[in-house]
Order: C-alpha cells, then structure tokens, then sequence
C-alpha cells in the first residue's frame, strides 16, 4: 500500500536545518529555524527554568494524566500574562484557557474548533506569513486566503492596502493577525494601526485570532500586547494562541494555550466545551513538565522576577545583533541599505535576499536561510557575524 507514495517535499524551515545539520563545513550559519542563541551560539536553559524545575523536582507526586484543559495554574496564569490581572475579561469569566502543545498545537485546536463548530468560510492571512500557517488551517478542512501585509519598497506595513482588504472580507470570516514580532517580516503594527484594525474586524464581525507566539521579544512583556489589549476593547469574540518556546526557552518542552474570549460568560464555557471536544479528539490532554515550569515561574514572585530579567536580556542581545549585523555589512562596503533591519522587532527580519542570492549563500559560503529571504536574527551572534557579513558582500557584489 505505501509503495506508491512519493515523498513529501521537505518542509522549508525544519528540513533546511536537516540539510543545515550534515553540512561539513565548520564555519556553517543556519539563520533558518526561529531559535534564540545567546553569545556562544547556544540555545540555553533559563535560570529561573532551571530553578521551577528544581522546585519541582522536590516537590512533584504524581505523573497522573492532566484534565484536557490542562494545568489550571498554567491557564490561570497564562489569561494573567495575556490580559493583566485586573482586566474586566477575567472579572467577568467571559475568557476561558486550555493548554496546548506549543503555539502550533493552540493553532490547529482553534482550527478544528472553528471547522466543527463554525461556520467560518474563509481564514485570512497576511501576505507574507509563517509557511505553517496555511498548512495547520487548511489540514483542518478550512480554506485561506491572504490579505497584504508587507510593503517591500518600503521595508514597511502595507497599512491602506491591509486595511481595504479586512473592511471587504465577509462577515463571519477568520482573520490572522501576528501579536507582534510579525514573522517573517519583523514589522509591527503601531498603536493607531492596531485600533483601525480593531475597529474594522468588529464592524465587519470577522473572528481574530492572535498568533501571540513572541510576547516580550519585541519591545517588552506589557508593551508587546497593544494589539491584543486594542482587540479585547473592540471585539466581543476573539482566539489568542500564545508560545512559551521563545520567552522561556522550552521549545522541546511544546508549552502552549489557546485562549478563548466571548461577550458573556457562558458563551465562554458553552465554547470551552467545545474545544474539549476537538482536543479529545486529537491528543486527549496535554503534556505535564514544561506548563508546571511556566505557572511555577509566573506565580513565584522571585522567580519571575528572574524570568523577566532573562527576557529583556534576550530581546537586547536580539536587538543588538540587528544593529552590529547593519553596521558590519557597511564595514564590508555593501551599498545596499539594509538600516531597515535595525528598526524591525523580534527574532526574524525580510532581508530582500532574492532566492538565486539565498542558495549561493548556501552552496558558496554554508550560510542558510528561508528561501523566501527570511532570516533568523537570532541565530547571529558576534563570532559568526564577520564570517556572515563577509559572505553576504561576496554574494551581493557578484
């Protein structure tokens, strides 16, 4: 029965990083895969991580199955994190958690929830957007389409355009809007943005979904939810899928939450049940050790305080990196300019590298990047930056 298949195409992040990994050259970049390095190039375990799972450790009793929604600690603490403890959301129960593995698993659960239970038609998605976006909605049988996002001339949102396209989607479809850090591009939306954006998916009754995978990445943990908190005040109805992979480093451990906010309470709980249903249906309940390390983290005062140093230590290093990657391209003598990079938010930038520039990158000089031109800027630290510079002038300047 399997002899006739044929082989899927690699995906094009995870199986660049295959390719990236039997790649002999010792001098070898991979700015594919959205994963923090620090200075060494290392991915590290997080101080305040390595002191929950301590904790933990001492502490922990049973390794018994979890309810379906999950940790009730780790929602609580997540619809905290998400819309502050004093937000009239939480005082009214009208927001309801259930937690995932990652922030892909928060995607597909909404999915099938909205296929099973809606009568969505379409789910819109910015042009550009992360490759597995499309992937996860329509393997849940629902179709997409895109709205502009970017303008390439400009290294800067295509505001009017992605405005005009939300104001004429049909009432009752999915929208798809990037929390912040905007991946692939790095370009965010500004407060006034986020507030006509808000005020038209109300009036067109479009359902947001917030992919919420970088929260504290780009500017800071309270700062970097303006558009959901503009969303929360024009919206009855929206899904928030949020990621600890990146703001605490448990990308292994699949730590995620899909959060869901109505206009009532009980439409809140009718909903829940519903995401039970799909989440049963899928992988019955979630994995215990990393959403234990999260609650521990947020509802221990010290122990925060800790994570959120860890945090804007490493959206400055990320910060940082854009800024030496700009001034040492322009040691190296290219014209090109590429400032732009220094003022975008988050792990990736759209460097504009053209696919031909992309695979001489790679075949040349063993430096790997996202065909499409997206780079991790995460993945640049300052031993490999002049090696990286230096191949990018050589491919630039042929």
């Amino acid at each position: 029965m399997f002899d006739s298949l044929v082989a899927a195409p690699p995906d094009p992040i995870l199986g660049l990083t295959e390719t990236f990994k039997k790649d002999p050259n010792p001098r070898k970049v991979n700015l594919g895969v959205g994963v923090y390095k620090d200075a060494q190039g290392h991915t590290p375990v997080l101080a305040s991580v390595k002191r929950a799972e301590e904790m933990l450790l001492r502490v922990e009793q049973t390794k018994n199955y979890l309810p379906i929604e999950g940790n009730a600690e780790f929602d609580a603490a997540t619809l905290t994190l998400l819309l502050g403890a004093d937000h009239a959301i939480l005082r009214e129960g009208r927001a309801v958690t259930t937690q995932a593995p990652g922030g892909t698993g928060a995607l597909r659960v909404a999915a099938d929830f909205i296929a099973s239970t809606l009568d969505a038609k379409t789910v819109w998605l910015s042009d550009p957007t992360w490759p597995n976006h499309p992937n996860v909605f329509q393997a849940a049988g629902l179709k997409t389409a895109t709205y502009p996002y970017f303008d390439k001339q400009r290294n800067s949102v295509d505001f009017a355009a992605m405005l005009a396209a939300l104001q004429a989607a049909p009432t009752g479809d999915v929208v798809v809007l990037h929390g912040c850090c905007h991946n692939p591009t790095g370009v965010d939306l500004d407060r006034t943005q986020w507030r006509a954006i808000a005020e038209v998916v109300a009036a067109r009754g479009l359902l947001p979904i917030v992919d919420f995978a970088y929260q504290g990445f780009a500017d800071g943990l309270d700062e970097d939810a303006t558009g959901l908190n503009e969303l929360t005040r024009h919206c009855p109805d929206l899904l928030i899928a949020s990621s600890y992979s990146k703001n605490f480093g448990l990308y292994s451990e699949r730590v995620g939450a899909l959060t869901l906010v109505a206009a009532t309470s009980d439409a809140a709980a009718t909903a829940l049940s519903h995401i039970k249903r799909v989440i049963r249906a899928n992988y019955s309940n979630p994995p215990a050790h990393g959403a234990a390390i999260v609650a521990t983290v947020l509802n221990d005062s010290a122990l925060r305080s800790t994570w959120e140093a860890e945090v804007r230590e490493m959206r400055d290093r990320i910060n940082t990196m854009r800024h030496l990657f700009v001034e040492t391209l322009h040691e190296k003598g290219v014209d090109q300019d590429f400032s732009f990079i220094a003022r975008q938010r988050g792990m990736f930038s759209f460097s504009g590298l053209t696919p031909e520039q992309v695979k001489a990158l790679r075949e040349r000089h063993a430096v790997y990047v996202v065909g499409s031109g997206r780079i991790s800027v995460a993945g640049m630290t300052e031993g490999n930056m002049d090696y990286l510079c230096t191949a990018l002038a050589d491919v630039l300047t042929r």
